[in-house]
């Protein structure tokens, strides 16, 4: 390694240049915080009550050890969703830095970062507010009309989610296998897909894996442990093996899973579940809001830009050295804008 390396701590620099870029592929790391929900009509159409949050979201890079120049850093924000509505409340940005925003493979919104130069010791912020209602939907009363979509008559946006993706091994035999044990003697869609959610909730042992190597669908299936992650992935599998649509969804530190049905006139719907913690099947309580949708994003590595296949979108950040070595230092803002915090701040501002 040259003697300009930059090198980040416990993470692995990605691309050939490692001498003079620094890279930071940082995951799922986001901090939750306690829910407080106010409840307004449910959207039109829809029902169900409806959460009203304000959540800070965003990153501050700080270069240690010396300057750097033409920082790009990334972040999953929220998005609009059928579920979901979301607007900008606030921007708090060190002076020069700039924002836009992305959408990824139609799963995900990325706020993208830009930071001209950066003086060793500096830190730049990037922190917006967003106001989101977030729809709380109850399961149907009613499940006996639903049925398994046709997979060769599924509409477009709905077939991706049979196939197989990054660790969610939905073809195996031995997923098959115990997907058709779950649902045995099943006839109805509803009770099927139902079937699977207890098998997995059954069959798999919570345990935290925060901070350990995840586990694939098949790896959680064999071995029995998993967390939400893990479990959810398992339940997609399953569920994918029997021809039944499903996805994962990502909100601020945890996933859940959704699935697809038909009505009795041959329109889909997308049914969310908690598969681990308390039960919920066909609705969701949970009032985080989305940032992902989907387990098959096409990335690209910011360094060298070559595209794979990952189920959840990094968060990323690169920078160039200028004139000498260092560091760039980021901290991941995902947090729940409490009323308080807000009621101390506008008194801070008088």
């Amino acid at each position: 390694m040259g003697s300009g390396a930059s090198i980040i701590p416990g993470v692995s620099l990605v691309g050939a240049r490692i001498e003079t870029i620094a890279i930071l592929l940082l995951g799922c790391l986001t901090v939750q915080a306690a829910a407080q929900v106010k409840e307004e009509k449910p959207f039109a159409g829809q029902g169900g009550n409806v959460a009203v949050q304000r959540w800070r979201i965003g990153m501050e890079i700080t270069a240690e050890g010396g300057a750097f120049k033409r920082i790009v850093g990334a972040t999953t924000v929220p998005m609009d969703w059928p579920e979901q509505r979301v607007r900008i409340a606030e921007s708090d940005l060190s002076r020069g830095v700039r924002v836009s925003y992305q959408v990824v493979d139609g799963a995900a919104r990325q706020m993208v970062i830009q930071v001209p130069l950066l003086a060793s010791g500096e830190t730049a912020r990037a922190v917006v507010t967003f106001e989101i209602h977030r729809l709380l939907p109850v399961a149907p009363q009613d499940t006996g009309a639903y049925q398994l979509p046709n997979p060769k008559r599924l509409d477009r946006k709905a077939a991706p989610f049979l196939a197989p993706s990054p660790m969610i091994e939905s073809q195996h035999p031995k997923m098959r296998a115990a997907a058709k044990e779950a649902v045995a003697g099943k006839e109805r869609a509803w009770e099927r897909v139902e079937a699977i959610y207890d098998a997995v909730r059954k069959r798999i042992e919570f345990r935290d894996n925060r901070g350990g190597t995840v586990r694939s669908a098949f790896e959680t299936l064999e071995e029995g442990v998993g967390d939400c992650d893990e479990m959810t992935s398992l339940f997609v599998a399953m569920c994918r093996s029997l021809d039944v649509p499903a996805r994962m969804v990502r909100v601020p530190d945890h996933c859940y899973p959704e699935f697809y049905l038909w009505d009795a006139e041959g329109k889909g719907h997308w049914f969310a579940c908690q598969v681990s913690g308390a039960r919920a099947f066909g609705g969701m309580p949970d009032p985080r809001p989305v940032l992902q949708k989907g387990d098959n994003v096409l990335i690209a590595d910011p360094a060298t830009k070559k595209k794979t296949r990952s189920r959840f979108l990094p968060e990323t950040l690169i920078g160039f050295p200028a004139g000498g070595g260092g560091t760039l230092k980021p901290k991941l803002v995902c947090q729940q804008v409490r009323e308080e915090n807000e009621k101390e701040t506008a008194d801070k501002r008088r």
